[in-house]
């Protein structure tokens, strides 16, 4: 069973939306450590490696076709590094929280995981949205500031605030997740 679950948030993006450039130069700062983190967690017993992404209104789109339809997209270059392999778990969201409408918590208690790495985009919607729903789940939340992207600077610093302040999350480096006690 896992303890830990380094859950991947919506890096699966064609950046075809109308913050999609200020995103991506965050994301092009984020994508180097965070493939370094997940492949990091690759092969770990104690670490599940999960991806959750926006299936942007496409209700048959399956992972697949998502990360499809990202490597196709305007920065191909951002998605490639992350792409999940083929037998690593992938759920489909619609909303902002990875915990809504999915199997998210299911899938997170049934392996009886204590700790959430929340990684990916955006910061300040759907990484927040998602420690707080992991928060109010009474999950140990861990959020690399190095592994997250914004669209806005000044509210993805204020979201890494209230995540840390509000939810009691550890905002640290990336390279100081999954260190082994």
């Amino acid at each position: 069973m896992s303890t830990v679950a380094l859950v991947v948030i919506d890096m699966m993006n064609p950046y075809d939306h109308e913050d999609a450039d200020l995103l991506a130069a965050s994301v092009e700062k984020v994508v180097e450590p965070l493939r370094d983190l997940v492949g990091r967690a690759r092969g770990r017993d104690d670490v599940r490696l999960l991806y959750v992404n926006d299936n942007q209104g496409d209700f048959s789109a399956s992972p697949a076709d998502i990360v499809d339809r990202a490597l196709r997209g305007r920065r191909p270059d951002l998605v490639e590094p992350l792409v999940p392999e083929t037998d690593c778990a992938f759920l489909s969201k619609v909303r902002h929280s990875a915990f809504y409408g999915t199997a998210l918590e299911y899938l997170l208690s049934r392996e009886k995981v204590e700790q959430v790495i929340l990684t990916g985009q955006v910061t300040e919607q759907c990484v927040l949205y998602s420690a707080l729903d992991a928060y109010v789940r009474h999950f140990s939340i861990k959020v690399p500031r190095d592994g997250v992207a914004h669209i806005d600077p000044e509210l993805g610093r204020a979201a890494l605030r209230m995540m840390e302040r509000n939810m009691r999350a550890e905002v640290v480096a990336s390279a100081d997740c999954l260190t082994r006690a």
